[in-house]
């Protein structure tokens, strides 16, 4: 059995700092989206629906890109149809394939919720952070995803 390599005191206080300040932010970002009827979520759903071509991803792909399980993706977007923000077809090209399409109505509430969540982006974290320190951590955290297990 291998010893654990036990965190340094400082790293130990870095690391408990970045997980309070995710929840911090995470938190921020939901009081943020609240008047919308959206939570930080169903949120990046529509945005990564907005970005791609037609407004439409394979649910397998969007749940990849949304960095959720197919059936947690499943559950948001069946609760997203009721709000009428997507709607899930059958994929023409691939008839186990279901295709997520942003309605119009889902598009126009990103478009009014979008300033909102931008600014609740800057005060909860990008206005806080000395540019420096802004730029470092996301070198860190493009090193964080690189990662293969």
């Amino acid at each position: 059995m291998l010893e654990p390599r036990w965190l340094s005191a400082e790293q130990q206080r870095i690391w408990r700092a970045y997980l309070n300040g995710v929840a911090r932010i995470n938190e921020r970002l939901e009081v943020g989206l609240r008047p919308f009827g959206l939570d930080l979520g169903e949120y990046e759903i529509l945005v990564h629906l907005s970005e791609s071509e037609g407004h439409a991803l394979r649910m397998s792909d969007l749940a990849e890109s949304v960095r959720q399980s197919r059936s947690r993706l499943t559950h948001t977007i069946s609760r997203m149809e009721v709000k009428n923000l997507v709607q899930r077809t059958a994929c023409p090209s691939d008839r186990r394939g279901v295709i997520a399409r942003l309605t119009d109505h889902g598009y126009r509430l990103l478009v009014q919720a979008a300033p909102a969540h931008v600014e609740s982006v800057r005060c909860a974290f990008v206005d806080r952070v000395d540019p420096d320190d802004f730029e470092a951590l996301g070198r860190a955290m493009e090193a964080v995803t690189r990662v293969t297990d």
